[in-house]
């Protein structure tokens, strides 16, 4: 891991999300890493249950199957680890509400086939991209051992985005759309523009993927 060189491994997700994190968010972030690795661990175990999801209600595209249970795989390890450094560090399980991020994005799901999928699939990159943003923007402010644990996260976290990108496109081929690679990067653009406002604008609770802290705003 150590030969990684984490800026370019970036570059792709920064450049795929419309904003960086802000200052703001990071500055609440160190003063709550507790609620912060509580509301992570739901997010590992949210992101494997929306991939199994997935696998059960499209079981009809094949390579959907094989990437998603790549996936679920992945991210309940990485529920499993985050789950460890709380007990090993004397954080009890608490249960956290939701925050907006993940309901803001998915009110643009559209209702038709494959035309929803596509979009799940290409909200699921932008959840995946900005995890790993959050990861990389992380890692130097908090503790050693949890910085490294973070760092050792953006290699998966930053193949997810692509991975489900690429899922996006081929069920757009698949289903045969008229100009599926004009579809796809009309929607990204569109579900960009939504997640820059979530990440960017005033959000009265902080979460892992919350917005600005009201205070800060």
């Amino acid at each position: 891991m150590s030969n990684i060189d984490y800026d370019e491994l970036m570059k792709p997700v920064i450049g795929f999300l419309g904003c960086e994190t802000p200052k703001a968010w990071l500055d609440e972030a160190l003063q709550n890493l507790e609620i912060l690795m509580q509301d992570h661990a739901n997010c590992e175990k949210k992101a494997a249950s929306t991939a199994m999801n997935l696998m059960f209600r499209y079981s009809f595209f094949v390579d959907l199957q094989v990437k998603l249970a790549q996936l679920v795989r992945e991210e309940m390890l990485h529920y499993e680890q985050v789950l460890e450094f709380m007990n090993k560090r004397g954080q009890q399980w608490i249960g956290l509400s939701a925050g907006r991020y993940a309901g803001g994005l998915r009110k643009e799901i559209r209702t038709y086939e494959p035309e929803a999928l596509i979009d799940v699939l290409v909200i699921g990159a932008f959840v995946e991209a900005r995890s790993c943003e959050r990861f990389y923007a992380l890692a130097p402010l908090v503790d050693d051992e949890l910085g490294r644990y973070y760092r050792y996260l953006l290699k998966s976290e930053s193949r997810h985005f692509e991975d489900y990108l690429a899922l996006a496109l081929d069920v757009a081929k698949t289903a045969k759309l008229k100009n599926p690679q004009e579809d796809i990067q009309s929607r990204i653009k569109h579900i960009r523009e939504v997640e820059k406002n979530l990440i960017l604008s005033p959000d009265e609770m902080f979460r892992f993927h919350s917005g600005v802290p009201t205070k800060a705003a």
